[in-house]
């Protein structure tokens, strides 16, 4: 990362006149319906942001940052300002209370970072929150927003807020003393978010409340839309999709679903019209966009420290150590050996990844030395002489003729991915040693996500329509199901036609 931040994001132009900085993506799982899947054949919001005009936009997902860095560079891409954002999930009191059931003990509360110190920040509180304060929902509290607030931008959030759960319940001065509390501590960085969504009852009576507040604590005002989706047309989707998460069935009364079809990401002529009798509000927006000055630097990967001996670089040590570990291996290596070597030494060092190879052959060979079984090698890595010279396969890969370049390219960009197995049993004394050897902040556990594929999405709209388990089954039973390839919904409907004439029912639409 770089923290020359504010001279290398550019800012909001004087032609915006409104900026959503309320948004939920698909990383609000199960929620957000906003695409920003870098592997989708399309980023359907910052494609929508652009045809709209919009030159910066927020993510502000439920409890997570999971989906900023691909939203980041879309937009970098498409020439949108990005603004980096969370809507943490709150405890009323400590983050160390445990939820008697889900919502008991959790309000929201929206935070943008101005800047790196306030993405780093942003990135601590989510951590912590997942590591101290789950309980249903990952959550922070008051404290510890406070010790992270650098660089952060708070706005009072959306009805469910810390803030709004007090006005609603009547505790008007508990409220006021607690705006007061955040603009002393926040200053300028802390504004009163207003929303309006016509079919909430209570919005109104809460809204004269904050807009009072604003005025007399002088705490400036802000809109936003708490966006989902696209358009106004998505919202049964949504809707389907809430529904899926919360295992409801859409006819179902009774069950949590969103007040109105309105949480899309309307134009900026829409929200002006919208508070057209509170245009500071919509101002501020693009007052919040300008501060928002965040750099991340990508494209290059930045390993833990390897100690060397003094009078070493990486580069020197790694070549010396490679060439150690082949005469031991083999005692007289031949001319080929040394020739492949060299060839792989070469391109390790100018794609800068000396490091990566001392320290994964570390802790490999630590696991082996304390007795754990570790897997002989998976995948590409395999073809490298490298690798096997230093213990971290036991292939040789000039014995099975297998090809270097498949493991690292010199042609392309990506990085050497090295598949490693240890015992199930004794995985966790490996993850320890990285911890305590490199340090705690250098290791972490990567996430995964599960997508809804075609097949999966059609069995459990099924579901939530009420339908048959057969009926639904049957019809995704007719996307076709390639090995190793995904067929969308499109590509199946134009593909099979007794899908497509299924999918042109007027029972299916």
């Amino acid at each position: 990362m770089s923290d020359t931040t504010e001279q290398q994001s550019a800012p909001a132009t004087r032609t915006t006149q409104f900026v959503h900085l309320h948004l939920h993506t698909e990383y609000s799982m199960l929620d957000g319906l906003n695409i920003i899947n870098p592997h989708h054949k399309h980023h359907k919001l910052i494609d929508q942001a652009k045809k709209l005009g919009m030159d910066a936009l927020a993510i502000t997902d439920h409890g997570g940052m999971y989906g900023c860095l691909h939203f980041y560079n879309a937009c970098k891409k498409e020439g949108i300002k990005p603004i980096i954002g969370v809507e943490a999930y709150v405890a009323k009191n400590s983050r160390f209370d445990k939820q008697t059931k889900m919502g008991t003990d959790q309000t929201h509360l929206t935070l943008l970072a101005k800047n790196e110190v306030g993405y780093r920040n942003l990135m601590k509180l989510t951590s912590i929150a997942n590591l101290e304060g789950f309980s249903y929902k990952p959550r922070i509290d008051k404290d510890l927003l406070f010790e992270h607030s650098e660089g952060v931008i708070v706005l009072s959030g959306c009805p469910s807020s810390y803030f709004n759960r007090m006005l609603r319940e009547g505790r008007d001065d508990e409220a006021t003393t607690l705006f007061r509390e955040f603009k002393h501590h926040f200053g300028d960085d802390f504004y009163v978010e207003i929303q309006r969504h016509p079919e909430i009852d209570f919005l109104e009576d809460l809204n004269t409340k904050l807009i009072k507040i604003s005025r007399d604590l002088d705490i400036k005002l802000v809109a936003t839309a708490d966006v989902h989706y696209l358009t106004k047309e998505d919202a049964p989707a949504q809707d389907a999709l809430i529904c899926v998460g919360t295992r409801k069935l859409i006819s179902d009364t009774k069950r949590m679903k969103m007040s109105s079809p309105d949480y899309y990401l309307k134009t900026q002529e829409e929200m002006i019209e919208l508070f057209h009798d509170l245009p500071e509000a919509i101002s501020n927006t693009v007052e919040i966009a300008e501060k928002c000055n965040l750099f991340i630097k990508t494209g290059q990967l930045i390993f833990p420290n390897y100690e060397i001996p003094e009078g070493e670089t990486i580069d020197s040590f790694f070549d010396k150590y490679s060439h150690e570990k082949l005469y031991e291996k083999f005692g007289k290596p031949t001319k080929e050996m040394i020739e492949r070597l060299e060839y792989e030494i070469d391109i390790i060092q100018t794609k800068g990844y000396s490091a990566y190879f001392l320290i994964t052959q570390d802790f490999v060979n630590w696991a082996k030395e304390q007795g754990i079984a570790v897997g002989p090698g998976r995948g590409s890595a395999a073809g490298s002489l490298v690798s096997y010279c230093l213990g971290i396969t036991t292939i040789n890969p000039l014995e099975h003729n297998l090809p270097f370049e498949r493991f690292l390219n010199p042609e392309r960009p990506t990085p050497p991915d090295i598949d490693l197995d240890f015992a199930d049993v004794r995985r966790d004394e490996v993850i320890q040693y990285c911890s305590e050897k490199y340090g705690v902040e250098q290791v972490a556990h990567v996430i995964t996500f599960g997508r809804m594929e075609a097949r999966v999405s059609i069995r459990d709209i099924g579901r939530v329509l009420g339908m048959p388990y057969e009926e639904p089954d049957m019809i995704a039973k007719l996307i076709p199901a390639d090995p190793g390839k995904k067929t969308s919904l499109d590509q199946a409907i134009q593909q099979v036609p007794e899908l497509s004439e299924y999918y042109q029912l007027p029972k299916y639409r």
